[in-house]
């Protein structure tokens, strides 16, 4: 089952992959409090670790990042462009009666 509308011109995809690029450069003191400092945590939890343990707690946390960054980017398209989508579309059914 695809989650994702066809659209022509997906101006709501490329706005989220224009933010996803720039976020970073442009966080805000209020950003930064809610930022999730990967990298320092999973620093945090290798000095930890015994050595012979490090390169597999290592991969785990890794694998974690990944799979979390994959979950946000999938529940903001679904719902955040798709809620776009339909807003769009109700507009539109406005302006066409």
């Amino acid at each position: 089952m695809n989650n994702f509308r066809e659209v022509n011109d997906d101006i709501l995809r490329d706005w989220l992959s224009f933010r996803e690029e720039m976020v970073l450069g442009t966080l805000t003191k209020e950003d930064r409090k809610h930022y999730i400092y990967f990298d320092e945590i999973a620093e945090n939890i290798l000095k930890n670790v015994p050595k012979q343990n490090q390169k597999y707690v290592k991969n785990q946390l890794d694998r974690i990042d990944k799979n979390f960054m994959d979950y946000i980017c999938y529940w903001n398209e679904k719902y955040y462009r798709n809620g776009f989508c339909d807003g769009v579309e109700l507009i539109i059914g406005c302006i066409d009666k």
